[in-house]
C-alpha cells in the first residue's frame, strides 16, 4: 500500500528536491504552503504522516497541529522548525508530535522520520525475530549442558527478557517457539531441583541464596544503617517485576537486582512463614509450636508473621525500631498510605502486600478475571494496571520522598497450569493443586516430585506415613472423581505450590531513592 504524505511549509518550492526524492522512493506527497490549507487537506484526505513547518503565515504550525490532532488524533505529525527555542519544543512535544526536526533538513532525515513512525513496528519485529533466532541456539546449547543455580537464574532472566520483547511485536511465530523453549526449560529445571534441593537444605551441596535465610543474609546487614522499607508483594513473579520496574525507576535508582530460590512448597503457608522466621517450616514448628498450624488445623496459616519476624530480628541482634504491616484489601492500603509519616522515623518497616496473590487466586474464581488474564501477557498487563491505580503506587512514592532505601521481594511466584495429573488421597488430603501432603496418596511416580521423608526437606511430619508430592512445570493435580469438571475449571489458571521457574526463581531488588 502506497504511503501518503502531507507536507506544509511556506517555502515548499525550495523543498522540491526533497519531495522528488520521496516520490522516487515510492511515496505520494501532497505539498501546501500554509497552515490553513494543511488543516483543510488533513480533514478531507487520509494521510499516513504529516510534516508541518512551525513558522508559517496565517495560522502557525503549532495552531495547525492542534486542529489536525483534534480531527485526526492518530496520524503522526512531524514538526519542522528553524527555532531551537526550548518553549517551542516543549509545546510541540506536549501536543504529542511524532518527531521534531530542526532546519535545514536533508532528504535522509525526512526518510528516517517516515520509517521511524510508519515502519518501526515492522523493522523492530524483523530485528527482534532475528536477534531471538540467534539467542535461541545459544539458549538451546545452555539447556543441553549441566547448569548450576547461577546459570539457571541467568537463563530464566534471558527467557523473560525475550518473552517481553516478543510480546511487543505482532508476529506470533517466534512467541510460539519461545513457549516451547520455556516448556523445555521448565522440564529440565524440575529435574535440577529434584536432584539438588535436598542436598542444599542438608548442607551436602552449597546452596544458592534461598528464601528462609534472606533476611539474615541480604536484609539484616542494612538494618540500622539507613532508613529501610522491605516490601513483600505476595506472589510477584520475576516477569511481573520487570513490567513494574520502569515505574519504580522514576523514583528510585537500582542498586541491585537478583533472583533467589523460594522453598517447597511454593505456597504462602510455608514460604512466607519461612521468610519471616528465618527458619524452615519444621524448625518453626519445633521452635514455635504455638505459632505454626498444619494443613489439617483450623484457622489462618499466616496469622503469626509478625511474631516470627520479631523473634528473627532478636536472634539477629537487631534491637531497632521496626513495624510490620499486612495489606489484604483496598481499605487497609489506603489506611497505611494515610499513616506513612508515622513510619519514616523507624529503622525498618516491613510491608506485606497481598493483592497480587488475591488477583491470581481470583483468576480461578471470577469469570471476569478469567477473561482479563487469559494468558501470561494479559496477567502481566493486569498486574501493571492494578499497580498504577493502587494505594501501593502512592506508598512507593512516599518511600521515595522519605529518601529511604526500598527492598522489593516476594515469597513465591505462580505458574499457568495446563496439564492435569491424576492423584488419589484420603479425605483429609490438602486441596492445593500444585502439591499434596498426606498418607495413602496414589499417583504415577514419573509425573511428580516425591519427598517420602518430609523431615529431609525440613517439612512437618505428622502421620507415620505422610509424604509430600509436588507438581512440575504446568501440571496440576486432579482427583479422578468428577475429573472433567475440575480439569475444565482449573486448566489455564495461575497456581502455585509446585516446581517451576516462575514459582521458585523470585525477584530480590534493592532500590535507593533518587
Amino acid at each position: 500500500m502506497q504511503v501518503k504524505i502531507l507536507w506544509a511549509d511556506d517555502e515548499i518550492e525550495l523543498l522540491k528536491p526533497h519531495i522528488l526524492f520521496l516520490e522516487a522512493k515510492g511515496y505520494t506527497v501532497d505539498a501546501v504552503n500554509n497552515g490553513s490549507e494543511a488543516v483543510e487537506k488533513s480533514e478531507s484526505n487520509t494521510y499516513d504522516i504529516i510534516f508541518l513547518d512551525e513558522n508559517m503565515p496565517g495560522i502557525s504550525g503549532l495552531e495547525a497541529l492542534a486542529r489536525i490532532k483534534e480531527a485526526k488524533p492518530y496520524v503522526p505529525v512531524v514538526m519542522i522548525t528553524k527555532s531551537e527555542e526550548e518553549h517551542i519544543m516543549e509545546e510541540a512535544i506536549g501536543s504529542k508530535i511524532a518527531d521534531y526536526l530542526i532546519k535545514p533538513v536533508n532528504p535522509n532525515q525526512i526518510l528516517l522520520s517516515i520509517k521511524k513512525n510508519l515502519d518501526q513496528g515492522k523493522l523492530v519485529s524483523q530485528k527482534t525475530n532475528s536477534n531471538y533466532q540467534q539467542e535461541f541456539r545459544q539458549l538451546g546449547n545452555q539447556l543441553n549442558s549441566r547448569m548450576d543455580a547461577d546459570e539457571w537464574r541467568e537463563l530464566y532472566a534471558k527467557l523473560v527478557f525475550w518473552e517481553l520483547e516478543l510480546e511487543k511485536i505482532e508476529d506470533a511465530g517466534m512467541r510460539e517457539i519461545l513457549e516451547m523453549q520455556k516448556k523445555e526449560a521448565n522440564d529440565l529445571f524440575a529435574r535440577f531441583i529434584e536432584n539438588n534441593y535436598l542436598d542444599w537444605l542438608n548442607g551436602t551441596e552449597e546452596a544458592p541464596q534461598m528464601l528462609h535465610t534472606l533476611i539474615k543474609d541480604k536484609i539484616a546487614p542494612s538494618i540500622g544503617k539507613e532508613k529501610l522499607f522491605v516490601l513483600v508483594i505476595d506472589n510477584l513473579r520475576y516477569d511481573q517485576w520487570k513490567v513494574l520496574q520502569p515505574i519504580f525507576s522514576k523514583y528510585f535508582s537500582q542498586e541491585s537486582e537478583e533472583m533467589i530460590f523460594s522453598i517447597l512448597p511454593t505456597a504462602t503457608h510455608y514460604a512466607r512463614n519461612a521468610f519471616f522466621a528465618g527458619l524452615m517450616p519444621s524448625e518453626i514448628e519445633k521452635k514455635f509450636p504455638n505459632l505454626w498450624l498444619n494443613e489439617e488445623d483450623e484457622g489462618g496459616k499466616n496469622m503469626h508473621e509478625k511474631e516470627l519476624l520479631e523473634a528473627n530480628l532478636k536472634r539477629l541482634g537487631k534491637n531497632v525500631k521496626w513495624t510490620y504491616n499486612k495489606i489484604t484489601n483496598l481499605d487497609a492500603g489506603r489506611k497505611l498510605l494515610d499513616n506513612m509519616n508515622q513510619l519514616k522515623e523507624n529503622d525498618v518497616n516491613f510491608i506485606v502486600y497481598n493483592f497480587v496473590d488475591m488477583l491470581s487466586h481470583a483468576r480461578t474464581e471470577m469469570e471476569v478475571i478469567r477473561e482479563l488474564a487469559d494468558d501470561e501477557a494479559a496477567y502481566r498487563s493486569l498486574t501493571l494496571s492494578w499497580f498504577e491505580h493502587s494505594a501501593l503506587s502512592e506508598i512507593v512514592k512516599k518511600i521515595a520522598d522519605f529518601g529511604a532505601k526500598l527492598i522489593i521481594t516476594t515469597d513465591h511466584g505462580t505458574v499457568k497450569v495446563t496439564n492435569p495429573v491424576k492423584i488419589v488421597g484420603e479425605r483429609n488430603t490438602n486441596t492445593n493443586l500444585r502439591y499434596k501432603v498426606g498418607r495413602g496418596l496414589s499417583y504415577n511416580k514419573k509425573e511428580v516430585f516425591q519427598i517420602a521423608h518430609p523431615e529431609e526437606a525440613f517439612l512437618p511430619k505428622h502421620k507415620l506415613s505422610s509424604e509430600f508430592v509436588f507438581a512440575r512445570e504446568a501440571d496440576f493435580f486432579v482427583y479422578p472423581n468428577n475429573y472433567n469438571h475440575f480439569v475444565n475449571y482449573y486448566a489455564q489458571t495461575f497456581q502455585h505450590g509446585g516446581i517451576s521457574l516462575e514459582e521458585m526463581l523470585i525477584p530480590f531488588v534493592v532500590l535507593n531513592a533518587k
